[in-house]
């Protein structure tokens, strides 16, 4: 009886997040750093959604989807940087089992999500700039409220193979996770079991949602681009470009940090880069999105400076 009640009290222990080892003045500064940043994304996300529920010229569906992509990022943001300043704060980063298997499946359904929603995106600057005569006729309001349903169900569903499998994996040793969040890699890391099972479905579902998004992003844009070069040089081809920028920016910084992160093949290789690499995903991109879509799309500073104006 006392053998068992070990093993159920080993099953229960928390997981100590590592986050960032290092002095108090390092811990400090991050705190700083890492409080700043998401106070700047919820605030930036939520301003975007506002500002499109404020603007009837904005209600397309190009801001529809934008308005979806804003929502996401703020909970995506939410899902890691809060426990990562607790961690920072009082240098403890102890984590339920059930706490940290929560945080991971939000994590990376939402990532999951936010591809789907990108080359959602992408499909619709390809009917706008591609089928202009014939927009209006296919992207109606309900094939837009279909897209982005799909794309929550998709994002939420594609999680669920590998988060089961996770969820049955022991732990013998040491339960510290190198990351100031539950990753899927350095929890693997951490098991005495056999993971080749779910390292190989990790990386399939990884792969099939990158290269799935992938494809539909890259054709789209294929198609703009060659539909934009046939336009006579001027405005049109300005105008044509300009609609597509700012999508096309945040799929580049998203893609450029996201690949190398869930595409690999050893779970246990290069942990302190992973790392490194998901301050950008986490904490810096969902900072970026709406200074990038406010900057670089000329609708959006209008009606912000008309938001501003108070008119």
């Amino acid at each position: 009886m006392a053998w068992g009640r070990s093993q159920n009290q080993s099953a229960q222990a928390p997981f100590i997040l590592l986050g960032f080892p290092g002095p108090l003045g390092l811990h400090v500064g991050l705190f700083a750093l890492f409080l700043l940043m998401y106070v700047l994304a919820v605030a930036g996300n939520l301003a975007i959604i506002g500002l499109v529920g404020a603007h009837p010229r904005l209600r397309t569906p190009m801001y529809f989807f934008l308005c979806h992509l804003a929502f996401l990022e703020v909970w995506f943001t939410t899902a890691c940087v809060p426990k990562a300043l607790a961690t920072l704060a009082s240098r403890r980063g102890a984590i339920s089992p059930a706490g940290c298997a929560a945080q991971m499946y939000f994590v990376f359904s939402l990532g999951c999500t936010e591809y789907f929603l990108l080359a959602a995106m992408a499909y619709d600057r390809y009917l706008a700039i591609c089928r202009p005569l014939r927009y209006g006729s296919i992207m109606t309001p309900g094939l837009c409220a279909r897209l982005a349903l799909g794309c929550w169900l998709c994002g939420f569903s594609a999680i669920a193979v590998p988060a089961a499998l996770i969820a049955r994996l022991s732990f013998c040793g040491a339960r510290v996770i190198n990351h100031f969040f539950c990753d899927i890699a350095p929890w693997i890391a951490l098991s005495c079991s056999d993971t080749r099972v779910v390292e190989l479905a990790s990386f399939g579902i990884a792969f099939c949602v990158i290269l799935g998004s992938c494809s539909v992003t890259l054709l789209s844009y294929a198609c703009i681009i060659a539909t934009v070069v046939r336009i006579p040089a001027g405005e049109g081809r300005r105008r044509a470009f300009s609609t597509c920028s700012s999508h096309l920016t945040v799929v580049l910084v998203w893609y450029g940090s996201t690949i190398f992160l869930h595409v690999r093949t050893s779970a246990e290789s290069s942990l302190d880069l992973t790392k490194a690499v998901t301050v950008l995903n986490t904490a810096v991109t969902p900072v970026l999105n709406p200074f990038i879509y406010t900057l670089r799309n000329r609708e959006v500073r209008e009606a912000l400076w008309g938001w501003v104006q108070g008119k």
